[in-house]
């Protein structure tokens, strides 16, 4: 699985897991080597890059997983929109879902739900 970066002319400011179209995509044990890449990286630079897990992202427990993920190896200053995203289209259905379960204390069905 390789490793793609939107940079600028300083260097990346982004890596991601994937583009999320290939047959694997978002792993935890790439993850933990791409967000120890990042930490040393910032150790020796000072520069923060972000991170962002493609692919097979799809459900709001899975989307928490991998917050602590990042919590646990770069700390609560990478939970901001500038420094860590979770690219996973299918995961606005499931949000969207919890929401009106927790509104109203039934699951939706996917038809339902005008984002799904």
């Amino acid at each position: 699985m390789a490793a793609h970066c939107r940079g600028t002319e300083l260097g990346s400011d982004f890596i991601k897991t994937s583009t999320g179209k290939e047959t694997v995509n978002a792993t935890f044990p790439v993850a933990i080597v791409m967000l120890r890449a990042i930490r040393d990286f910032f150790w020796k630079t000072g520069n923060k890059v972000g991170f962002k897990p493609a692919g097979g992202i799809r459900t709001a427990k899975e989307s928490l997983a991998w917050l602590s993920l990042v919590k646990e190896e770069l700390g609560d200053e990478w939970l901001t929109p500038d420094l860590f995203r979770i690219g996973a289209s299918s995961l606005l259905s499931d949000i969207e879902r919890q929401i009106y379960h927790h509104v109203t204390g039934r699951y939706a069905a996917y038809h339902d739900l005008p984002m799904s």
